[in-house]
């Protein structure tokens, strides 16, 4: 009883405000007991840490036994540009499972009108019997296994969903499902069931690519398992001994930002089991990212004035504009690449930094306004581990939030305040956050406009010339200092490198997005029939505190609030692109919304005031709730917040380096090389990997991926489409290429002939099935 009463009073010490929350021991009212004798005590402090490393031990061990005994899970995708099947496929891939969200993902949202999909490998079966599968699809679906077609859900039509039977022997089992989409909205997903049992999801974890034997597969999904617990076991004993000790009362800030971190830890499972080694290099857009980090670190102390004329697309200027620059990120990144950490690695701990950066801020200025840890702890959890976030893994620049809520926190002050100091804090963090990305810098543009117009009423009776200064001060600085950013855009612009209207409304949100979400919880119950690519769910524990917040008038009372509300409402707005009202009229006035193509990321501003007026709602329930039950209600919300949008484990592909062949590329000024196949532009994301490669060297490659693509790369792709023949190499001749490195395993047999054959390369390394060539004059 007593030490029961110990770890709830530390908790509570934890959670409660330091602004006005009675002492925990009036709370709290125990019956005595005689008081732990020191040797007790001492064993305490011996045991828990103990634990705590033995359980971080053997989650490391069993994550080795699971890489060590394998197997891969998922199934092998193919992807078709047609329904016809008459093509080769555009994406090759390792799914995780069938679903929508496979496939908005292998087509990086931007799926075409009519497609086709396949999925095939093997089915762990555990128990004999008979077995009911179900397919749900728009348009049509047809599941086969063992050769056999169970489900035929076949034609166009919306929404449906088929089922059939088959009896099973326990073993594994080929599963093969072809899915082609007609029209219109797309949807895909599977179930399953025993012996009439109720329609569930097919486990991920019951698939994989290759045959494995039934006891592998289950070998590795307990590995799974045991490492999730342990690691929670570890969280919880960390926990413990410093409630014990009392270290998080005496160090608040330090505390969550530890906890955010173990948060971001979890969700992105298992990424910090091996950061250097696992990635989602599945999704092109990660290989770019780790690029572009790596460039920033490479370049800017070397160069910063020509900090945006990359390596890729030789010889165009200015190519880091073509997508984010990320400056911040790769400033972060940059101590670790110095010393010689791979871009994989960098990329991993900026990832897991982003998650634990953007909740910690966001629970600071919280707490901050309400007082309360708790508040703090709960909106820091909405904000930074939600739907959006966590389904945009491969996008390092939407994790990096970190500065948006200290840049509404000092438009607070200006408006409040109004010092000169909050407007310098203002101008710091609005540029620290555009330099996070494009993207972000637009919307921290327009929530801080919001911001200020929702503030309208209290500048009535307060300072507004004194005001308006300081936002005008702080405006202009933030613009001075992100000139030098901004310009190579604007070059990029003046080169009509924009987005038009017709891409803002293709990536725009609908009503659907705001109600998917990948989490474990969410998506198998109800999710999944809204998941068309874009998840902005902010959750159902930070929409029902902001509803009590809203119910309560709270978010019109108070200042903060009813400011971070109409945040909310203008990138609901927004995030519907031209489809809303007057995004035409804006698109036209403000040229920095011509850089935005997926316009349904807007909705990140909801979810960012949800994450606020979740926190205000928290206050609200520890007014209601009794002082002796608060501790048990505080947890509780905590947890909840903590876990409801969680999606891992997450699919990783495993990155075992970049080969060394690269590394024999001379370092002369005038080197200038290119990796064939060249790809053309239905099949542009696998220069990526060509991009990555040249972080061993960075040299100028004619190669490039990014969010733009100039009319040389069009040209080249055209010229180089038949290397080596005459026009190929007389093509790279004019441009300047010295140095070829050739993938031959990707060449047909043709063009290997004709490579063997030619005159004009010189063969100077080999390595796997990578050659390196020089071009001979």
């Amino acid at each position: 009883m007593r030490k029961s009463a110990d770890l709830v009073r530390a908790g509570a010490a934890l959670l409660r405000s330091h602004t006005g929350a009675p002492p925990i021991d009036a709370i709290l009212t125990v019956a005595p007991r005689d008081p732990p004798t020191t040797k007790s005590r001492h064993a305490i402090r011996l045991t828990l840490p103990r634990v705590t490393l033995a359980a971080l031990a053997l989650a490391a061990a069993s994550q080795l036994a699971r890489t060590t005994l394998g197997p891969q899970r998922g199934l092998r995708a193919e992807y078709y540009a047609s329904d016809q099947g008459l093509d080769l496929p555009i994406v090759e891939q390792i799914d995780g499972n069938v679903s929508t969200l496979a496939v908005a993902d292998a087509w990086r949202g931007a799926a075409p009108s009519t497609f086709r999909a396949r999925w095939f490998g093997y089915l762990a079966i555990t128990r004999s019997g008979l077995y009911s599968f179900a397919t749900t699809s728009d348009d049509s679906s047809v599941l086969s296994v063992d050769g056999r077609v169970v489900v035929d859900n076949g034609g166009p039509h919306g929404r449906l969903t088929a089922a059939g039977t088959v009896e099973l022997d326990g073993g594994t089992h080929f599963v093969l499902v072809e899915f082609a989409q007609l029209g219109g909205v797309y949807e895909v997903a599977w179930s399953w069931a025993r012996n009439g049992d109720r329609l569930v999801p097919v486990p991920g974890w019951v698939l994989t690519p290759s045959r494995q034997s039934v006891w592998i597969v289950l070998a590795a999904r307990v590995l799974d398992v045991a490492a999730v617990a342990l690691l929670a076991l570890a969280g919880l004993t960390t926990v413990v001994v410093a409630w014990k000790r009392a270290w998080l009362t005496r160090h608040p800030m330090l505390g969550s930002l530890v906890f955010f971190t173990a948060i971001a830890v979890v969700h992105t499972w298992p990424l910090a089991s091996d950061p250097a080694h696992l990635t989602r290099h599945d999704n092109r857009d990660s290989l770019l990212n780790e690029w572009i980090i790596s460039w920033v670190a490479h370049q800017a102390p070397r160069d910063p004035l020509r900090l945006f004329d990359a390596n890729i697309f030789y010889p165009e200027r200015g190519t880091l504009a073509y997508s984010e620059a990320m400056v911040l990120q790769g400033a972060m990144g940059a101590p670790l690449l110095w010393l010689g950490g791979s871009p994989v690695l960098t990329y991993s701990l900026l990832l897991l930094a982003g998650f634990a950066l953007t909740g910690w801020s966001m629970s600071l200025v919280v707490h901050r306004w309400t007082g309360d840890w708790t508040a703090g702890l709960v909106s820091g959890l909405v904000f930074a581990f939600n739907a959006h976030t966590l389904s945009r893994l491969p996008h390092l620049q939407a994790q990096h939030v970190e500065f948006l809520p200290v840049v509404i926190f000092a438009l607070d002050e200006v408006i409040s305040r109004a010092t000169l100091r909050a407007a310098l804090v203002l101008a710091l963090s609005f540029v620290l956050q555009a330099l996070a990305s494009v993207y972000l810098l637009v919307f921290t543009l327009f929530a801080s406009v919001a911001g200020v117009i929702a503030r309208a009423p209290d500048l009535k009776t307060g300072p507004i010339k004194r005001v308006a200064g300081r936002l005008v001060l702080a405006g202009g600085l933030a613009a001075i200092a992100l000139l030098p950013v901004l310009l190579p855009y604007g070059r990029a612009n003046s080169q009509g490198l924009t987005r038009g209207l017709a891409d803002a409304t293709q990536f725009s949100a609908t009503w659907e997005d705001y109600l998917s979400t990948p989490s474990n919880i969410h998506y198998p119950l109800w999710s999944n029939r809204f998941f068309h690519g874009t998840a902005l769910f902010p959750g159902a524990l930070g929409l029902a505190l902001s509803a009590l917040t809203l119910a309560r008038g709270v978010a019109t009372r108070d200042g903060r609030a009813r400011m971070c509300l109409v945040i909310g409402l203008v990138g609901v707005v927004l995030s519907f692109g031209p489809k809303a009202p007057g995004y035409s009229l804006l698109y036209a006035a403000v040229p920095l919304l011509r850089g935005i193509r997926a316009t349904g990321r807007f909705g990140h501003l909801a979810i960012f005031a949800v994450s606020v007026l979740a926190g205000f709602g928290v206050v609200i329930v520890r007014r209601w709730t009794p002082a002796r039950a608060w501790p048990l209600v505080a947890l509780a919300l905590i947890a909840i917040a903590a876990t409801e949008q969680l999606a891992a484990p997450v699919g990783y592909r495993r990155f075992d380096g970049i080969a060394p062949v690269y590394r024999h590329l001379p370092q002369t000024p005038d080197t200038v090389a290119v990796e064939i196949p060249f790809y053309g532009s239905h099949n542009a994301q696998h220069h990526a990997v060509y991009m990555l490669n040249s972080t061993v060297h960075w040299r100028p490659i004619l190669n490039g991926y990014s969010g733009f693509q100039p009319a040389s790369f069009y040209r080249n792709a055209e010229a180089l489409a038949e290397f080596p023949d005459a026009r190929s190499v007389a093509t790279l001749r004019q441009v300047g290429v010295t140095h070829v490195f050739v993938h031959t395993d990707e060449l047909s047999p043709a063009a290997l002939g004709r490579l063997a054959e030619t005159s004009d390369l010189e063969h100077v390394e080999t390595f796997g099935t990578i050659r390196l060539y020089r071009l001979r004059r």
